[in-house]
């Protein structure tokens, strides 16, 4: 790195009795928190928690809060992002924050380019900068390629090199993996570990117990704004990590065991096929030839790797997928046309996206507003809304699905993750769904907010909600689905039966390209 390191012993990063409040309200009550050179410290705790706000103290974005914070043992208070990123403190977002337009080598070095003559930017020296630090994660990623055309995973690096450009010997990562294929996971894994043989302290905050298990030395979590504990992960289970973030011992779910979908095919699908516009010019397949049957009561799990056409199935069916569509869908066995989602829900289909900020939800409209939306025909009289339904239909919901909130009229962007989810299966629930499409329907959500979700999904296949479900968790595709369809390159590969699903199984047909007989059709 270049940067003489402290004494064993001294943390690179320590936090001491941080408090801070918003408009009045703590968020944060004494919380200590230590960090050492090639320490991997996992931070952890349910939505609310604090770690965002902790986070961002300690990387120069909030500069008004009680405590101290010491680099290196010298104790420093930032004016802002530069003044920490000068002090070796790089944070990295789950939202990435890089220029589409522009190559790998601009974004790393953007506002600090190389110049010549102190006026033009000397494009091979800023080339070969990039390249050297591309080279010292070990990744193959070309400098001059546009970051648009990356995958997400090696965005996620070009953002490391970018913090380790500042001279990063402090690096912070919040919810790295969320939009990670497993094996973009495993290279980012690689990386991390790299980092931390090399002296860098890295604070790693993730919902994801697999993962934290397996990378961090150390875990901090935090409840409600207070360190509740601190210890080596050596020294914890998964068990007793829940109790401490969710502050009592949480029962697993548990798959209804016994239950069978019975009935026709509430959806079937055949040959279905979605062809985009190609980066050239032409037409570029991303599905072809998916078919499978969905029975009441029944969950049907999707698995796959990332670009592998999981969310592409849902948004195919539902009528939003961008593109040619082919093939037929057919509900209760009768062949319908589904041009848009307008067409989706008047046949009974519902569809819980992926990114709930961006497309499942008006963050700055109200709880009851959302609610609302898909059910205005049926929540107006003569083009005029009835808010008295409307609140009606809020509370129940709400109340239903035990959405924790200050009332109907609290901004949905003011909710924790998990709550979000809940306001957004709740306002299809609302139109009465014969078909849910969940799209990873808990990404980004902590622990405790989980199980709540994969209780309300179990409760609404007892109901008969038919559930076609995309997780990139196999754990969490294991525990819910009935069955397993496995896609590869746009192509289904295999269908798993319960008994017959493990980790290793549906990783093998992920990376299969030739599809399985038990694949022709999955039904």
């Amino acid at each position: 790195m270049g940067t003489e390191r402290p004494a064993p012993g001294i943390p690179a990063l320590e936090a001491v009795g941080i408090g801070k409040a918003f408009a009045g309200v703590t968020v944060l009550h004494g919380v200590d928190l230590a960090v050492f050179p090639g320490e991997i410290h996992a931070l952890m705790g349910e939505n609310g928690a604090g770690k965002s706000t902790l986070m961002k103290i300690l990387a120069g974005i909030h500069t008004d809060y009680d405590g101290t914070v010491a680099v290196d043992g010298v104790p420093r208070r930032f004016a802002g992002v530069r003044d920490a990123e000068e002090a070796g403190i790089g944070i990295i977002h789950q939202e990435l924050n890089l220029v589409p337009g522009m190559t790998v080598a601009e974004n790393i070095f953007l506002g600090r380019e190389p110049l010549r003559g102190g006026i033009f930017v000397d494009g091979p020296a800023l080339r070969a900068a990039a390249a050297r630090l591309i080279r010292r994660l070990g990744i193959a990623i070309d400098p001059d390629a546009r970051v648009a055309s990356l995958r997400v995973g090696e965005q996620q690096l070009v953002e490391i090199a970018k913090a380790l450009s500042l001279d990063t010997r402090i690096l912070i990562m919040d919810e790295p993996t969320s939009a990670l294929s497993p094996a973009e996971c495993t290279t980012l894994f690689a990386v991390v570990r790299q980092l931390a043989r090399d002296g860098v302290a890295v604070v790693y905050i993730s919902h994801r117990m697999d993962e934290v298990m397996d990378l961090a030395d150390r875990v901090t979590i935090l409840r409600d704004g207070r360190p509740v504990a601190t210890a080596p992960i050596a020294a914890l289970t998964r068990e007793r990590i829940i109790a401490h973030m969710v502050g009592r011992e949480l029962a697993a779910a548990a798959h209804p065991a016994g239950r069978d979908a019975a009935g026709a095919p509430v959806l079937s699908v055949r040959d279905l096929s979605l062809e985009v516009p190609g980066r050239r010019g032409g037409w570029r397949r991303v599905l072809d030839g998916v078919g499978f049957d969905l029975h009441p009561g029944e969950i049907l799990g999707i698995g796959g790797l990332l670009g592998a056409g999981r969310t592409e199935i849902l948004e195919t069916i539902f009528g939003s997928a961008r593109g040619r569509r082919g093939g037929t869908v057919r509900i209760d066995g009768a062949e319908v046309a589904i041009d848009g989602p307008i067409a989706a829900k008047r046949h009974g289909l519902a569809l819980v996206t992926e990114d709930r900020k961006v497309t499942g939800l008006l963050l700055g409209a109200s709880i009851r507003d959302n609610l609302a939306l898909p059910s205005l025909p049926l929540l107006s009289r003569l083009g005029i809304r009835l808010f008295g339904r409307e609140a009606a239909l809020a509370r129940d919901t709400i109340g239903r699905l035990g959405v924790r909130c200050t009332g109907p009229q609290q901004p949905a962007g003011r909710l924790s993750g998990g709550n979000q989810q809940k306001v957004v299966i709740g306002k299809w629930l609302a139109t009465a769904p014969r078909v849910l499409l969940l799209d990873e329907p808990t990404r980004g959500i902590d622990v405790g907010a989980k199980k709540e979700i994969y209780d309300l999904v179990f409760a609404l296949a007892g109901q008969g909600i038919a559930i076609l479900l995309v997780s990139s968790e196999l754990p969490e595709l294991l525990l819910l689905a009935d069955r397993i369809l496995v896609m590869c390159e746009g192509r289904q590969t295999g269908l798993l039966s319960r008994a017959e699903a493990s980790q290793e199984a549906i990783m093998h047909l992920a990376t299969a390209r030739t599809p399985t007989r038990s694949a022709e059709i999955a039904s």
